[in-house]
């Protein structure tokens, strides 16, 4: 059995201690927000945070999240108010087919609260999350927007 914090919740769960975040997220707790994209933590649709910082949940081992807070995208908007980078993903009409917002909405946030106002530069060095629709000029406006909600 492993004892995760999820959301504010201590969840137990009877897994491998071996098994990925991501799979011990989705199958184990039902929380399908966290989506699968690579498996090898290249494109972000995975991401998490792991104590504040974002992870690719995909390459991480259930054993090394013990004792930490885990926030997956179910547990950023509170009360189904929705936080100022979710707002600004919907002004800007960032997601198309949407595949990979989960992930990004999640490095985006962990962006902005380790940098309130981002440069571009800073931008393209911490979200390297992919987007196969090619949304990267509107998730970098809606980033900007964030910034200044």
């Amino acid at each position: 059995m492993a004892s995760l914090n999820i959301n504010g919740k201590t969840i137990e769960l009877d897994v491998d201690p071996a098994t990925p975040l991501l799979w011990a997220l989705r199958e184990q707790a039902g929380l399908t927000g966290t989506k699968y994209g690579c498996g090898i933590a290249q494109c972000g649709a995975c991401t998490v945070h792991v104590d504040g910082a974002p992870v690719r949940s995909c390459s991480v081992p259930v054993s090394a999240v013990q004792g930490t807070k885990i926030t997956t995208i179910e547990g950023l908007a509170v009360n189904g108010v929705l936080t100022k980078v979710q707002k600004a993903w919907l002004d800007h009409e960032v997601p198309q087919c949407g595949y990979c917002q989960s992930g990004m909405i999640m490095a985006v946030t962990a962006l902005l609260d380790n940098k309130p106002d981002p440069t571009d530069a800073d931008i393209d060095g911490a979200i390297t999350n992919i987007c196969r629709c090619g949304t990267f000029q509107q998730v970098r406006d809606a980033i900007h927007a964030a910034a200044k909600a």
